[in-house]
């Protein structure tokens, strides 16, 4: 019995030298200098039937995605009535490279979830992996090294304050990250933002990487808002909480899973934590950034994506 090869970095026959990522059901763009850990075998490329054996040294990436499954429904997710502001909208992301063995950087240890190619908008987060740019609002920046390897955007570092609570980490009013979902037993895009909420908000208002507090830890939380929304022209599913902390004005986080724009449709997660107060950023950016979730390459300004499902 044969089993797929699951998504990672495996050598690249065409680039000696190098290892390209594997998504799980076809070869992307994306290339590093090779990696020195002993794996398995990866799959075959070539233009013989059944490709190529190479014996491969690279390493896996940590964890197997599972495909996301389409949830149907609809509920609307509102801004508590603020009006919407604006975020830049793409237009025109760049398509993805050729596959030309050559698209890693000399001397990086790889593309990394936040490395912006040269020459990117500056007015679009680019995740290359999961095929989708995201819009960086007016006043925010792209993270270029984020400590967890999340693609992250947030507000101005001119704007960052020490954390309620510590006088030893900085807190941003506004922050967003995205990542390929990993680590989960769970299946649907309800099932992994359901799970994810929990996490992101402590990850936000609780605890940091390092294990400093933040905010003086969460005292309770309550749901606001959850369902169904299409992202990208596919269909996820959000949950969004209002989170008390212990000092300062807590916020709001939200989890929003839905299924890659490439290769197997691996499942997305984006997280948004927004500080809560006149210092915050007005919860209605939540949905213009998800309204303005693209597939790579699409130059399309238009409405449709991201707004709510109809029942």
């Amino acid at each position: 019995m044969s089993y797929p090869t699951p998504p990672g970095w495996y050598p690249d026959a065409a680039a000696p030298g190098n290892e390209r990522w594997w998504d799980g059901a076809t070869w992307t763009a994306h290339t590093r200098p090779l990696a020195t850990v002993p794996v398995p075998p990866g799959p075959g490329r070539g233009s013989g039937a059944g490709g190529r054996s190479v014996r491969t040294v690279a390493l896996v990436a940590a964890g197997a995605v599972v495909v996301g499954a389409v949830v149907t429904g609809a509920v609307l997710l509102t801004g508590d009535g603020e009006a919407s502001p604006t975020a830049h909208r793409s237009s025109g992301a760049p398509s993805r490279p050729a596959a030309t063995g050559t698209d890693a950087a000399g001397g990086d240890a790889g593309p990394s979830p936040a490395s912006s190619p040269a020459g990117e908008d500056p007015t679009v987060l680019v995740d290359q992996l999961n095929g989708i740019t995201l819009p960086i609002p007016d006043g925010w920046e792209r993270v270029e090294h984020p400590v967890e390897e999340m693609l992250t955007m947030r507000t101005a570092d001119a704007e960052a304050y020490y954390c309620p609570g510590t006088s030893s980490a900085l807190c941003h009013h506004g922050t967003v990250t995205t990542r390929t979902a990993s680590g989960t037993d769970a299946t649907t895009p309800e099932e992994i933002a359901e799970e994810d909420i929990d996490a992101a908000a402590k990850r936000a208002y609780d605890e940091d990487i390092i294990g400093r507090p933040l905010h003086g830890g969460i005292m309770s939380h309550r749901q606001i808002a959850a369902g169904p929304v299409t992202v990208a022209g596919r269909t996820g599913y959000q949950v969004r909480w209002r989170v008390v902390t212990g000092k300062g004005p807590g916020g709001y986080v939200q989890s929003l899973a839905f299924p890659s724009a490439v290769g197997s449709e691996s499942p997305v997660v984006v997280r948004y934590a927004f500080d809560a107060g006149p210092d915050g950023p007005p919860l209605a950016l939540m949905d213009t950034l998800t309204r303005g979730i693209r597939p790579l390459g699409d130059s399309e300004t238009g409405g449709g994506v991201g707004s709510s499902v109809a029942p």
